[in-house]
């Protein structure tokens, strides 16, 4: 047994550095995220949803870079939760962390994707909401449970957007391809 405790003991070191280093990432990415402004509040009151489901929040990252989780004020983590669309905007109810509101001033895209940080599933699985946070556009994902919900979500969330523009086209986030000479 005694032969064995030296390799316990690296095994240990190895596991507790890689926590530092991992927390010390996070840490460095939240301080280069400063000047991200914290969400808006729920509002008090909101008015009858247009459209509910239950579901992950999967996480907000910058716009176009869905692999650059925001890791300040909550945005980051990810978490089971309520989907509700109000005229008002967009209310995710999340377990175990803030509840996060999108203004509907401030929605600026609604599409379908197959992943982003944190959450990858089949093609057109994610309901992805591009939005203004301060100076910065991001993106907000959400897989509900129920695959039913999907084209309710992505019609109400259509429709919350201030021109009521068309949605914008599903990334898959291959490489494009070349026409072939």
């Amino acid at each position: 047994m005694s032969e064995y405790v030296p390799y316990l003991i690296g095994l240990v070191v190895i596991a507790a550095v890689a926590i530092l280093l991992m927390r010390l990432g996070w840490r460095h990415r939240q301080g280069r995220q400063a000047d991200i402004t914290a969400p808006v509040a729920t509002p008090a009151a909101l008015n009858a949803p247009l459209a509910e489901a239950v579901g992950q929040y999967v996480c907000t990252t910058t716009a176009g870079d869905w692999l650059d989780r925001i890791s300040v004020h909550g945005l980051g983590m990810k978490s089971n939760a309520e989907l509700s669309l109000h005229p008002e905007g967009v209310l995710f109810s999340r377990s175990g962390a803030p509840d996060v509101f999108i203004p509907a001033a401030d929605l600026e895209s609604v599409r379908r994707e197959s992943g982003m940080a944190g959450k990858f599933v089949e093609s057109g699985g994610l309901l992805v909401l591009g939005w203004r946070l301060g100076e910065h556009d991001v993106d907000t994902g959400f897989r509900p449970r129920a695959a039913e919900d999907m084209a309710t979500l992505v019609s109400a969330a259509e429709t919350l957007i201030p021109d009521h523009g068309a949605p914008a086209p599903t990334d898959d986030h291959t490489a494009p391809k070349k026409d072939k000479p």
